[in-house]
């Protein structure tokens, strides 16, 4: 249990520091709005720095959200199963669905910020950011988290089940 502590502890500091994300984003849009309003300027990196943001809100926030059980999922039969039912529907579902997605994100993520590293990628755009590499790494970054979360659940789930069973 200590290990799961440890795994859930550390995602939901980084998901609780990345949700400050949004107050900085909604800065910044706010900054380029008025920038572009009232004295007609426009800035290419703004713009590509509120995608990053964004970018870094929904993949960093991706694993707490799953901590807190607030992604979505079709609860036409899940509410009215008993705890037991729901925790062999969420380990099997992670075992089966969310372990695999997360290990061929963190590879495939892997090679693409790679690629982007190698060919030195960066905004095509006059005045954008000099380098996508930070963002790209994100990906891979995301994925692990998702994937020990995912760990942690799948082994909180079991244990929610061998208590169960020696219960009865």
């Amino acid at each position: 249990m200590a290990v799961i502590r440890r795994i859930e502890n550390f995602v939901a500091f980084i998901g609780r520091s990345v949700a400050w994300l949004n107050v900085l984003l909604i800065l910044l849009i706010i900054v380029d709005v008025i920038l572009r309003a009232v004295l007609d300027l426009t800035a290419v990196w703004v713009t590509e720095v509120q995608w990053h943001l964004f970018s870094l809100i929904f993949l960093l926030g991706a694993p707490y959200a799953l901590q807190e059980d607030r992604h979505v999922r079709v609860d036409l039969f899940y509410e009215r199963f008993s705890a037991k039912d729901r925790a062999t529907v969420d380990l099997w579902g992670t075992l089966i669905f969310l372990i695999p997605w997360s290990i061929l994100l963190m590879v495939t993520g892997s090679q693409y910020a790679y690629e982007a590293w190698l060919s030195g990628e960066g905004s095509p755009n006059p005045g954008g950011l000099p380098t996508f590499v930070p963002i790209k790494l994100m990906i891979p970054f995301s994925a692990l988290l998702l994937l020990l979360q995912g760990l942690a659940l799948a082994w909180k789930n079991n244990l929610l089940l061998r208590e169960e069973n020696t219960a009865v």
